[in-house]
Order: C-alpha cells, then structure tokens, then sequence
C-alpha cells in the first residue's frame, strides 16, 4: 500500500472516538439552469430512520417514483417494518429472499470475506445485545457476549434458489451498515432509468453524484469533522470534495453513542469479539464502484484499524480511503488517504 504522505498531517483538535457516519453537502444555486428545457428538482424528507436530500436535473419531478422505490426498499430491508423480508428472516416466518436481500447478501458476503469478518451480517444478536439495532437493549455481561457470538458467522448462512439457510434458527441479519448505501444505488438508478445524467442522492451520508449541480459545477461534498455529536447537528468540515461521478460513504462513531459508566460505546461492534469495536480509525471515508460497497467497506475499516484497512483497500480495483485516525499520544489526530482519492479533483 502506497500511502500518500502528502495528505497525512496533524490536526491540533482533542480526540474523541466516534459513531455513525455523516456528509455535510454543499450546493450552489443558481436561478438559470444552463439548459432551459429542464430544471433541478430536490427532495428531502426521513427514510429508513435517517434524512434524504436528493437532486436531479429533468423535464419532470419524479418524487412520486422515487418515494415509491424507497417504500419497495423499506419493504425488503428495513429490520425496523415487521412485514419486510429481512424482519421475516429474523423472525423465522419465512425464508423467502427477495432482490434487494440477494443483492445486499452478495456484497456483504463478498466484503466479509475481504475483511477476514471484520465486516458480519449476522452481527444482529450483538447489536440488539449492546443497545443499537431493532431490539431492546440487554444487560450486557460476558457470559452473554460469549453466548451471542455463536450466532455470529457470515459462513453460517447462504442464499440458494431465493431461500436463505441458517446453521442455527436463532441468528438475526442486520444490514444497516450497507442498505443505506444500497438505497442509493437504487435511487441513482432509477433516475439514470428516466434520463437524468445530473443528481445527487444522500441518505444518511452516504452519497451519490452524477453530472454537475445547478450552478453547472461539480457537486461539492464535505467530509464532517469527527466531534461527537449525537444531536447531528455538527456541520464543521473536514474536507471539501468536488466530483462529477462518485459513489462515497462515511462510517465512524460520533453520533452513536453512550457512556457506560466512563467507558464509552460505540454503535460499530466488531463481529469476532462481541465487544464495540477499538481502533485508531475515527473516521472512514470510502469511495467505490458502488455505494453499498462502500458503506460496507467504511464499517470493515472501522472495525480493522488503518494498517489492515489500507491493506483491505489496496486490494479492491477503484475503491480508496479517507481516513482520520488518532495517534499514540491520544491528543491529536492525522489524516490518511490511498494515492486516488478524489480531493479537490475537480
């Protein structure tokens, strides 16, 4: 892994260790769309427990397509909708998978095997256990941790002929960490369906972009400097981004979070301890062929630690790292970034 050095560089801020992942976008406006026959639609609302803002240039508003494609993907993957596929999984009542399940199953697989199980699907026990998933929190001791951590193992289900197989009826999927980017694939597409060749999707903070903005410029995406903040309402910048085509995803730890006593939980678990997971990564950027890779492939790094997750990326054609990460003196932190990725690239 060639590390580019240039971007590596001290930042006199405190540390703070990190959840949930975010982007701050950044949009110019302007009155006169460059092509008169169109103009640029934009949309926001809640989804999936989260917040949307999607933009895109057409001859017709296609909100109606788009919030039923959203319903459709609530319908597959939402662990919170008690109907949709990946609940009836869950919940033992069915074993039928549908496009989306197969489509996320697939990538999760593929990254769970890249990341040695730093990355797990079936790490649902263990989330619902700590606090974070779709179930009641649990009074967490290790004898719990011990037993929950023998229904984790992405080698202990499979998916044939539409039915997925589980080595023990007990284990839970919980696809959170990757369906948010998935969701913007699928709405991407559907406006690449209709035509459109200038948007931006982002749900959550994981983000899509295509084409220029309004002011006929190339999207501007920020990257969140990690500072807790559960509120959500930090909108300082690590980082400003300008792309004309990017598929981007931000994991870390600074908006899911709780003290236990003074020990701090984070939301990220790692699935080969049963424990939150502690690494030098504050924050994971990740840009990839598609945005569901990289939203698995920023919670994998997270999980890793920069070493192995410099590794994990080097070896996956088109995919790079932002990562801010501490140091040993635990009062500063330094970014780290693979050679391509795009910053400032206009």
């Amino acid at each position: 892994m060639t590390i580019n050095k240039e971007r590596i560089y001290k930042m006199g801020l405190p540390l703070i260790f990190l959840a949930g992942a975010a982007f701050f976008l950044m949009w110019e406006h302007d009155d006169n769309p460059r092509n008169d026959k169109q103009e640029y639609y934009h949309h926001t609302g809640k989804v999936f427990g989260t917040y949307y803002n999607i933009r895109y240039s057409s001859t017709k508003d296609y909100e109606k397509e788009i919030l039923e494609k959203l319903a459709d993907f609530d319908g597959s993957m939402s662990t919170f909708n008690p109907q949709s596929t990946i609940s009836l999984i869950n919940t033992n009542q069915s074993d039928t998978t549908d496009f989306y399940f197969e489509q996320m199953y697939a990538v999760a697989q593929e990254v769970s095997i890249l990341s040695n199980g730093a990355f797990d699907i079936t790490v649902a026990s263990l989330v619902n256990a700590w606090g974070f998933g779709f179930r009641n929190k649990e009074t967490v001791t290790p004898e719990l941790i011990d037993s929950l951590r023998g229904l984790v193992g992405y080698k202990s289900i499979s998916v044939n002929n539409h039915k997925l197989s589980k080595n023990d009826s007990r284990t839970m999927i919980d696809a959170s960490a990757i369906a948010k980017g998935q969701a913007c694939d699928v709405v991407a597409q559907l406006l690449t369906n209709k035509g459109c060749k200038n948007m931006l999707v982002d749900i959550g903070g994981e983000v899509v972009c295509k084409g220029v903005s309004d002011s006929g410029k190339p999207w501007r995406i920020g990257i969140t400097k990690p500072q807790d903040d559960p509120t959500g309402t930090n909108t300082d910048l690590q980082e400003v981004i300008s792309s004309t085509d990017l598929c981007m995803a931000t994991s870390g730890n600074y908006r899911q979070f709780y003290y236990d006593g003074d020990i701090r939980r984070s939301h990220t678990i790692d699935p080969r301890t049963g424990y939150p997971a502690e690494s030098d990564i504050l924050s994971a950027t990740i840009t990839a062929p598609t945005c569901m890779l990289a939203d698995a492939l920023a919670t994998a790094c997270m999980v890793l630690g920069s070493d192995s997750a410099l590794a994990m990326i080097d070896n996956i054609p088109d995919a790079n790292a932002y990562l801010i990460c501490s140091v040993a003196d635990k009062d500063t932190m330094i970014v780290i970034t693979t050679p391509n990725f795009p910053i400032n690239k206009q």
